[in-house]
């Protein structure tokens, strides 16, 4: 801890008072107080809005931060206000900030205000830089004048324009992480972000736009200003801020901050400029900000959700109790039990015959308590394993290729008898139905779907019908005869006897019937 001793009140038990005392003399240094006595200090934790501490207390804490090991004050015997001898015997002293006390507050007040702030997207810092590129341009653009460039001037307008990129870069970085931490719903003010949620996405969308326009400004002013007027400038601003170096020092005050400049300027090109390896800082933060507005979107989306739905299982249990205590009877209320909870047959549990009898024997029905139920039988192997399968060598594939084959000749055999079939029933022209005589069993099966389809296609009035075959092979023309008689076509299976009427049942050009027969 060497060197860190300022930091070690923060843990110490009373550091709560440690930290009111060195904000109080920290006050005091910023109006320029030199030394602090210990009724100022009273005075000034007193008003603070804390919690109220005596006189003793303050003066122990005084003497515990002066002390070396912590070193954040010093203290200096008082003199001022002895009148009598007797004064010089009394301990008063006087305190002062020592210089790594007030190093460590400083810190400390920096680190309170870095973890506290929410950032900003400072479209008013955009527009700064952009006038302060401006006159820097402006201050070289003629280099046979850089001679009489006012030094005080350019280096001025260089630190405005380093403090004001720092506090944009800054603020943007701070906005952004405080923007996901909403997105995500971490550490956000939800009930502000629902008052404010249109003025949030309008903001991001003004930043944007601002982003866009002024940033492409940059990048221009950025390139008007050539390599040896940037070096011109950061020599100016080295020069002038080496000039405060102690005898001896300015050689190496002036490389460091001409190193600190440079570094310092190639950040700012690289936050608006994009190369071919990188896109510039400025083109990602538009595309961050340009994302989170459906994110915010949907954020909204979710809380409204919520807030129209709010439910829990406490609420769902409660209102379930409340069904349960509203029934009529026991009856009710397992059925009841059952939707709610689920508690139906479970199909992927295979049981043995035996017991499924056991259940139809007993007549079980839904309103049967489980303790009056034949319980279910579980396979030992089933408990052991948690599958009825035994381990070992996996079942090899069976063979079906002669099965296939078997198949294949079926279908041959029977597409060759349908095509015989067909053959045989073709009229080759208009013909009486009782013509055909005799048809075996699967021509007559053929020829009688055929005449089914003619018939109810002619219907009760027509004359004359003509149908195809689903496959487009047979043409079949049917046609009524005048003073028809009865006509009989007897099969193996049967007579069929009906009216007579001509048919035509021909092949349809360019099928394999029509080819077979030409």
């Amino acid at each position: 801890m060497d060197g860190y001793g300022p930091f070690a009140y923060l843990s110490a038990p009373n550091a709560p008072l440690y930290r009111r005392v060195m904000r109080a003399l920290m006050a005091e240094k910023e109006r320029f107080t030199v030394h602090v006595r210990p009724d100022q200090v009273v005075v000034a934790v007193e008003s603070d809005g804390g919690d109220p501490v005596s006189d003793e207390a303050v003066g122990d804490a005084l003497d515990r931060l002066a002390r070396p090991e912590w070193g954040n004050l010093l203290a200096f015997a008082d003199s001022s206000r002895v009148t009598a001898l007797s004064d010089f015997y009394r301990r008063r002293m006087l305190f002062q900030l020592s210089r790594q006390g007030e190093a460590a507050e400083r810190a400390l007040a920096q680190y309170d205000a870095a973890l506290g702030s929410r950032g900003a997207l400072q479209s008013v810092a955009l527009e700064d830089i952009v006038v302060l590129l401006t006159a820097l341009r402006d201050l070289v653009a003629d280099p046979a004048a850089r001679a009489d460039v006012d030094a005080a001037l350019a280096h001025q307008t260089l630190r405005g324009l380093r403090d004001r990129f720092s506090e944009l870069a800054e603020n943007a970085v701070a906005f952004m992480g405080s923007i996901q931490r909403t997105i995500d719903l971490h550490d956000a003010d939800v009930e502000a972000f629902l008052a404010y949620k249109e003025q949030l996405i309008e903001y991001l969308e003004r930043f944007i736009g601002d982003l866009l326009t002024r940033g492409a400004t940059i990048s221009v002013l950025l390139g008007e200003i050539p390599d040896d007027a940037v070096a011109f400038l950061l020599d100016v601003a080295a020069e002038r801020e080496a000039l405060d170096a102690a005898p001896g020092e300015a050689d190496e005050a002036y490389a460091r901050a001409r190193t600190t400049w440079l570094r310092q300027w190639s950040g700012l090109t690289d936050w608006f400029i994009s190369t071919r390896d990188r896109e510039s800082e400025a083109r990602l933060l538009r595309s961050r900000a340009r994302a989170a507005i459906p994110a915010l979107l949907a954020v909204v989306r979710t809380l409204h959700e919520k807030a129209g739905g709010r439910t829990d299982r406490t609420h769902d249990f409660v209102t379930l109790a409340t069904w349960f205590a509203a029934l009529p009877d026991d009856g009710d209320r397992h059925r009841l039990w059952r939707t709610a909870f689920g508690l139906t047959p479970a199909r992927h549990l295979s049981v043995t015959a035996p017991t499924e009898e056991a259940w139809d024997l007993a007549e079980l029905g839904s309103t049967t308590p489980w303790a009056d139920a034949p319980s279910v039988e579980i396979s030992p192997q089933l408990r052991r394993s948690g599958s009825y399968e035994r381990r070992g060598r996996s079942v090899r594939v069976t063979d079906r290729s002669d099965a296939k084959a078997m198949l294949l000749a079926r279908a041959r055999e029977e597409a060759e008898q349908t095509a015989q079939a067909r053959m045989r029933i073709l009229t080759n022209g208009p013909r009486p139905l009782s013509a055909f005589g005799t048809l075996d069993s699967t021509a007559f099966r053929l020829f009688l779907a055929l005449l089914g389809d003619a018939l109810s296609a002619m219907g009760p009035t027509a004359s004359q019908s003509q149908v195809s075959t689903s496959d487009g092979e047979l043409i079949v023309t049917l046609s009524r005869i005048d003073d028809a008689g009865q006509m009989t076509i007897t099969t193996p299976d049967g007579v069929l006897t009906g009216t007579d009427h001509l048919v035509d049942i021909t092949p349809s050009a360019g099928s394999v019937l029509w080819e077979a027969a030409g």
